[in-house]
């Protein structure tokens, strides 16, 4: 049986204020609960409505009705799985050889893929500015498909962050060297921008190399979509 103010805590898990107060953050569907739950990332309670197809190992969980769970879902239909999971403690610790610092990225969407995009890739460290969309928002982490239980996602000053490192720093820009025409280190930072507006100008002149993606077709588009950017990029870094 949940309770009414259990029900009110998870529902408020969809605003940002409410998950930073709690330490909290809703995932949802099968895989995507399965894969955290797989993780390190720790359980605070776990509801389902069919117990008898998730595999929660040890974890115990709690059965919930069709109508509790779209009261508390975010999504508009609800596919019968939703775990509460403790947002991991900030960590000073890069495991990867490149790290993806993202500059004011606002569409949740795009966050997500690309989070998912660094977990194909094989770099486990983004550093976000202050300003990115959070990593924890419902929308972000339907895109990310499960891979948030294996990315190091982190908010930090960027200015303070790229003036303490010696690794060189590459950004992306519309006027930088085609990144096919550039011998890509072993180790790195690789910065993509906002959506709209690409690399803040305070951000750019922390930059020690300037990239671009060379187009090829008509140039009537003004420019690529950020995760399809850090699509093209990662796989340069990994050539």
């Amino acid at each position: 049986m949940v309770v009414k103010s259990e029900l009110k805590l998870i529902k408020s898990l969809q605003q940002k204020k409410c998950r930073n107060e709690h330490g909290l953050f809703v995932v949802e569907g099968k895989k995507t609960v399965e894969e955290v739950l797989n993780s390190n990332m720790e359980i605070y309670k776990l509801f389902t409505v069919d117990s008898n197809e998730l595999e929660t190992g040890d974890v115990p969980f709690y059965s919930i009705s069709n109508k509790e769970l779209s009261q508390i879902s975010s999504l508009k239909n609800p596919n019968g799985y939703l775990g509460v999971f403790h947002i991991p403690k900030p960590t000073d610790q890069i495991l990867s050889d490149w790290i993806l610092v993202l500059d004011g990225v606002q569409d949740p969407g795009n966050l997500g893929t690309i989070i998912r995009l660094c977990d194909w890739f094989g770099i486990t460290d983004i550093i976000c500015s202050t300003d990115t969309v959070d990593c924890y928002n419902p929308k972000v982490l339907q895109a990310t498909m499960g891979s948030i239980a294996r990315v190091n996602v982190q908010y930090k000053d960027l200015d303070a962050f790229l003036n303490s490192t010696e690794l060189p720093v590459y950004g992306t820009f519309m006027d930088g060297v085609s990144v096919n025409n550039t011998k890509l280190p072993k180790k790195g930072i690789m910065i993509m921008g906002n959506e709209g507006k690409g690399i803040s100008d305070a951000i750019a002149k922390l930059c020690t190399d300037r990239l671009a993606i060379p187009q090829f077709g008509e140039a009537t588009t003004e420019s690529l979509n950020v995760a399809s950017a850090t699509a093209i990029l990662l796989h340069e870094i990994r050539k």
